[in-house]
């Protein structure tokens, strides 16, 4: 039986959203997966779940707990960054596990990936936020989250994007109506097929740990990943620019950009994927865009650091070595 021991490292979702907790740990539960709860669960100090070193107390329980394989995130939020200081990372890639998380816990997996690279880090499904989903978008998630934990080291699994997708902000904790499900598929420009180490995550999160020895070190031959929510044109023209002045599309061979969720144009009827091409201003960079592995239901699962082979006009992403 696997066990998953959740943790709220930024916001007190499990104390916010009790409706919403409770549903996602009855889908695992049917699903034959133990919990673990974090020690902050039902916990809440304002914005937070608890103070910094609560939090990190809270994540090195789970990572000393030798019954638990999956550490998943309940939700993002904004301050993930502040805890990692005080993480056993060495005790972690000694007796390794699998971190899973989206958005804020962006900061949580590529603290792993760098501190302790024996672990698996996908980004993922977060237990409140997407496995509280109602059906069909949560089977989806979970049906591609399976697989991806199912493989095992060494072997290769491909992934196909859902067909269907849906960003509307409704049925958080009640059923409202069925959401949309809006036909899918991935663009490229430059090349349609694009193959290398695969690594990143939320952009929004990433500007908190760019500098910092938590950011992995980049280089020609890799897939950069970033996906963004909810925020608008004029914060997405800041983040791009800032991972543009920091030199990451100069070393990378492409970039996976994830669709984003509740993006507002700011009634320039300009996408990220045109803010983002006039941020690079015409330097010769090979995107896919519109990626399932974001805030957008269902979500696929990305495991970082992975070799990863992905095909726009296919809409399949294909994963070894991690």
């Amino acid at each position: 039986m696997t066990t998953i021991g959740f943790c709220s490292t930024s916001t007190p979702i499990t104390a916010i959203s009790p409706k919403r907790f409770e549903r996602a740990k009855a889908f695992l539960k049917n699903k034959g997966i133990r919990l673990v709860a974090g020690s902050l669960s039902g916990k809440r100090d304002y914005y937070r779940s608890g103070s910094i070193l609560d939090r990190a107390n809270e994540v090195n329980q789970l990572i000393h707990n030798d019954e638990v394989d999956i550490i998943m995130a309940t939700i993002g939020g904004t301050n993930t960054n502040a805890v990692l200081p005080y993480l056993d990372y060495e005790y972690l890639n000694q007796h390794p596990k699998t971190i899973v998380g989206y958005s804020d816990a962006t900061a949580l997996l590529l603290a792993v990936r760098t501190q302790a690279p024996n672990c698996r880090t996908l980004y993922g499904p977060a237990l409140v936020a997407s496995l509280g989903e109602w059906p069909p978008f949560v089977n989806e998630s979970w049906t591609n989250f399976e697989k991806i934990i199912r493989t095992r080291p060494g072997e290769a699994v491909t992934v196909r994007a859902p067909e269907y997708w849906d960003d509307e902000a409704i049925n958080w904790n009640d059923f409202e109506r069925p959401k949309k499900q809006r036909p899918n598929q991935w663009h490229a420009i430059g090349e349609t097929r694009l193959s290398g180490r695969l690594i990143g995550g939320n952009l929004n999160t990433i500007y908190g740990i760019l500098a910092s020895k938590y950011f992995p070190k980049l280089t020609f031959g890799d897939l950069l990943f970033i996906e963004d929510a909810e925020k608008d044109a004029a914060t997405v023209e800041k983040n791009f620019a800032m991972i543009r002045d920091a030199g990451a599309f100069d070393k990378v061979r492409g970039v996976i950009l994830g669709k984003h969720a509740l993006f507002d144009d700011l009634g320039t009827q300009r996408r990220p994927i045109d803010i983002l091409l006039e941020v690079l201003n015409n330097q010769r960079l090979s995107i896919i865009y519109d990626y399932d592995s974001c805030h957008t239901t269902p979500m696929m699962t990305t495991p970082l650091g992975a070799r990863a082979v992905i095909d726009a006009e296919k809409c399949t992403a294909s994963f070894s070595d991690f």
